[in-house]
């Protein structure tokens, strides 16, 4: 639907869709004006709703991979805990297992399917206890 202007000025159509020279227009006009301006505005706001809506699209799937990767991860951090036990008990015996887990603590609670939480990871400084003692029992020899 185009405006028909009764202006002279090629900007007139222009300006009145700003709402400035209106006062030569008659009130079919000033209809016709508005249906425009609702039609553009329509049109703007349906842009406007696709376009937050391809975000919101785009940003729960990085969020479902996100969250996937940090499944893995978390499983990954737990092998390696239990790696870690088991080699613990291989070189100190089967006593107690909390300095193997020591090297690498991860919270014990299972990941729930919607946790979005953090997994926290934490380093220490391997022990040195009698490590040496250990190490010639299990046939390491020096030269």
């Amino acid at each position: 639907m185009q405006l028909s202007c009764h202006s002279s000025s090629p900007m007139g159509g222009s300006r009145q869709i700003m709402g400035e020279e209106l006062s030569g227009l008659t009130i079919k006009d000033l209809q016709n004006l508005e249906n425009q301006l609702e039609m553009s505005l329509r049109g703007v706001r349906t842009k406007k709703d696709q376009l937050l809506i391809n975000d919101i699209q785009e940003l729960n799937q990085k969020r479902e991979l996100i969250h996937q990767e940090n499944e893995e991860l978390y499983k990954k951090a737990n092998l390696i805990r239990q790696e870690n036990t088991e080699l613990y008990k291989k070189v100190y015996g089967d006593g107690d297992t909390s300095e193997a887990n020591g090297a690498m603590q991860i919270d014990d609670e299972e990941m729930e399917e919607d946790s979005n939480g953090p997994i926290h990871l934490q380093l220490s400084q391997p022990q040195q206890n009698q490590a040496s003692t250990k190490a010639v029992k299990l046939g390491y020899i020096t030269y």
